[in-house]
């Protein structure tokens, strides 16, 4: 096993968040929707008002792997932490690296006192999937994820969406 060390991102890191983001965006299918630039991912993790935080991991002084997160509030639990994602590079994927990003967003999580870790896996990343079942996580099929696309939100502000009656 290589030797990691993970710890908070900094705005230096902040090309080598993106690259993995992309590497990501690559592998779920999806590239082709990324629209976040290096610029605006620095200004949204490091400007005055943070809106997510990141750890990074690092093997043979590079940055190898993130867990980016933020904190959300729920209604019926409180304060709680949504794990945006823990990517880990495809060369060095097996070697604890995801793990340990995982135990180290966990212990952020106890630090905070937070009362809630969720995050979300595509339903056919069964690498991820079986990742998570070692931890025995709570697989939710319950609940129907929703969202409105940047284009959606302004055709609704003109009157364009939200008119079909369904």
């Amino acid at each position: 096993m290589s030797k990691h060390e993970v710890r908070p991102a900094q705005i230096t890191d902040v090309p080598a968040i993106h690259s993995l983001i992309l590497e990501l965006a690559t592998y779920e299918r999806a590239a082709d929707q990324m629209i976040l630039t290096v610029e605006q991912l620095a200004k949204d993790g490091f400007g005055e008002n943070p809106l997510y935080r990141c750890l990074v991991a690092e093997s043979e002084q590079q940055i190898v792997g993130i867990a980016l997160y933020y904190y959300r509030y729920s209604t019926w639990k409180g304060k709680c932490i949504y794990l945006e994602d823990i990517v880990v590079r495809n060369a060095f994927r097996g070697k604890g690296i995801g793990k340990t990003l995982l135990d180290a967003t966990v212990e952020i999580c106890l630090q905070e006192k937070v009362n809630m870790l969720t995050w979300q896996v595509l339903d056919w990343n069964e690498p991820a999937i079986h990742f998570y079942e070692k931890f025995e996580a709570n697989f939710d099929n319950e609940w129907i994820n929703c969202k409105l696309t940047k284009s959606q939100m302004q055709a609704w502000k003109f009157g364009k969406l939200g008119t079909s009656g369904k």
